[in-house]
């Protein structure tokens, strides 16, 4: 009897994970299209946008680094809204979303602290200056870094979800202040050109071409997100298999 028990549970568990693992790819057609896309929007940008006449073509790294900073808003933004219905609901797909949009937050503010210098170097002579963006977005990476750090830290599954929904939550909190930084401090930062109240301070075919970027980036952002909480279901599916048995 114990024999055919821990046959019956080692079969649903297979079951799980067989539905976990091969109803849907990781990686979907969102993601191809999504790559598709930023390639597009690569090819426009540098061969079929004009070169600033200030800047040279230091300034079409703008096309990349402004998406980017957006979609990683986006990603936090989400992580912080799934962390409040976690800690509302105790669901853990809303943990397991959080966690999948946190990882992809990371991967664009990475790539906003990478082509910021790379932009920064021929326009203002440094790398790098302790400007009040440039510093916040430093210090938002930090805690991104620092919510994956925890999560990876604690074995206790609702504990682990309940301090990083806490540590979510503030650090999206820092998001309005980064953007609205060079409003607040002195800062060698740029007044922003599209996100103001008055009309785009931007040729067309440069506004176009930010647009496509723009649109890339989110699709990309949101494919990430998709593939990353899909990984996150094969995981946890996995490990209650072990678990169930371990039991056994």
């Amino acid at each position: 009897m114990t024999t055919l028990t821990a046959e019956t549970q080692s079969r649903a568990g297979d079951s799980r994970l067989s539905d976990a693992t091969t109803d849907r790819p990781i990686f979907g057609w969102l993601f191809v299209v999504a790559v598709i896309c930023m390639a597009g929007s690569y090819v426009r940008a540098i061969y079929f946008t004009p070169i600033e006449a200030l800047q040279g073509a230091a300034q079409k790294i703008y096309y990349l680094h402004v998406p980017a900073a957006l979609s990683a808003y986006l990603s936090l933004s989400i992580t912080a809204l799934m962390s409040v219905v976690y800690l509302w609901l105790h669901d853990e797909r809303a943990d397991r979303l959080a966690e999948s949009s946190g990882e992809v937050a990371l991967v664009f503010l990475s790539a906003v602290l990478t082509t910021g210098p790379l932009w920064a170097k021929p326009i203002w002579g440094a790398w790098w200056t302790w400007d009040a963006r440039l510093t916040l977005t430093l210090f938002l990476w930090f805690l991104t870094a620092g919510y994956l750090v925890l999560r990876g830290a604690i074995d206790d599954g609702a504990m682990r979800a309940r301090y990083s929904a806490v540590l979510g939550i503030l650090a999206a909190l820092l998001i309005p202040f980064i953007h609205l930084s060079v409003y607040l401090f002195r800062t060698l930062h740029p007044m922003p050109i599209l996100l103001k109240p008055s009309r785009p301070s931007m040729p067309n075919d440069m506004l176009i071409t930010f647009l496509s970027f723009f649109g890339s980036c989110l699709l990309l952002c949101i494919a990430l997100v998709r593939a990353r909480y899909r990984y996150g279901v094969t995981r946890d599916a996995l490990r209650l298999v072990e678990s169930e048995g371990a039991g056994s």
